[in-house]
């Protein structure tokens, strides 16, 4: 199993494929680069694909501290420029994107191009705040298995829960929600919960831009990524009906049809 050593923290990495140009896959929070199993089946032919856990989540170290997301932005910095694909095209979901847009505003040579889903340009909410931090309270100390049931309707749309046809898939992320490591969650969820917003920043990304979001996400509503569509110029924003906080699993083949026709649009 891959792993780097990044910033004093051991980094689990996965490379895919091969190609001229590279895609970096940045993960949500509570889960890991398996989010983008379908995005990489697809795109590996042609590029060469990485996926990585942020420390404290799937298969990456638990460390002490870290968490913040500035820290998390040095982190990948540090990993795109260890792996050598400067620059490169970056796709960022939710907490993946918190890093993607930090990325574009302060070393912008270091990318390509940015992919942003489910993910939003602004503080964290006051009104989720008092819920995150109780879900997060109960999971550190008594496990993850007793908020999965919370936790579940807030990362996957209506359509995709209430699909029987999919129960085996939507059984295995439970589990994949229940498996995280109890201390390396809690620390990156506070890290989401106390992070700063960026947006009156966004108009300093000058880098091709990819905003999507499910019509269904309750985590960063659709407002958001409108928010970022009309800070950043010149960026496209795509919907996705049906999904919710985590398209990429929930609708592959619309996400993966909007990152195809932006990605050919900027690929010499």
């Amino acid at each position: 199993m891959p792993k780097q050593k990044i910033n004093e923290a051991e980094i689990y990495f996965e490379e895919h494929g091969a190609g001229p140009e590279t895609i970096v896959f940045a993960h949500g929070l509570l889960w890991s680069g398996r989010m983008f199993d379908n995005q990489v089946n697809t795109f590996k032919d042609r590029y060469r694909c990485i996926t990585f856990d942020f420390r404290g989540q799937g298969q990456s170290e638990v460390t002490e501290s870290g968490y913040d997301i500035d820290s998390l932005t040095e982190d990948t910095a540090a990993l795109i420029q260890t792996l050598q694909c400067v620059p490169c095209h970056f796709l960022g979901l939710s907490m993946g994107g918190f890093v993607g847009m930090r990325l574009a505003i302060r070393k912008p040579e270091l990318l390509k191009s940015l992919m942003l889903l489910e993910t939003s340009a602004d503080p964290e909410p006051k009104e989720n705040i008092g819920q995150y931090r109780l879900l997060n309270f109960i999971s550190r100390w008594f496990g993850l298995r007793l908020v999965a049931n919370k936790v579940m309707p807030i990362m996957f749309g209506e359509k995709f829960l209430n699909d029987s046809i999919r129960t085996k898939e939507k059984k295995e992320w439970r589990e994949r929600l229940i498996a995280n490591h109890r201390i390396g969650i809690s620390r990156a969820v506070n890290g989401v919960i106390n992070r700063e917003g960026v947006y009156d920043q966004l108009d300093k990304i000058t880098i091709p831009t990819l905003i999507i979001v499910g019509d269904q996400d309750v985590a960063t509503v659709p407002a958001k990524a409108e928010r970022i569509n009309a800070r950043i110029s010149g960026s496209k924003l795509v919907t996705i009906s049906g999904a919710g906080h985590t398209s990429t699993v929930e609708e592959p083949v619309a996400v993966n049809a909007a990152l195809e026709e932006f990605l050919s649009s900027h690929v010499q």
